[in-house]
């Protein structure tokens, strides 16, 4: 089962990370200024994971597929790692909405 962890930056600002149920990380937020803020980036994420119509897929200008998962309003509330296939990129897209939904928070800010 995945989980959504909460880490806070050098620079002060909130993030999360969605972990896969074997703890690799599927998907990466902006930086949040405060902990609530990013804990409603969370729910987004759970809300807007199950809509394919808002992953955005792309390509690094070297050519590695990767993915940004987008809001109703069109803001990106997450960004998955770079992909050596688009095969893989389609396999962590497919992780996302499997492991979101349901996730735990684990809030290790503090």
């Amino acid at each position: 089962m995945g989980k959504f962890v909460i880490t806070k930056r050098t620079n002060g600002e909130f993030q999360f990370n969605l972990k896969a149920g074997n703890g690799q990380t599927i998907l990466t937020s902006e930086g949040y200024s405060t902990k609530a803020a990013a804990l409603s980036g969370i729910e987004s994420v759970k809300t807007n994971s199950q809509d394919d119509s808002r992953y955005d897929r792309k390509e690094s200008a070297s050519g590695k597929p990767h993915f940004n998962l987008k809001a109703g309003n069109g803001q990106i509330i997450g960004s998955s790692e770079m992909y050596e296939s688009v095969s893989a990129r389609e396999g962590g897209i497919e992780s996302v909405k499997k492991n979101a939904p349901d996730a735990d928070t684990d809030d290790q800010s503090s």
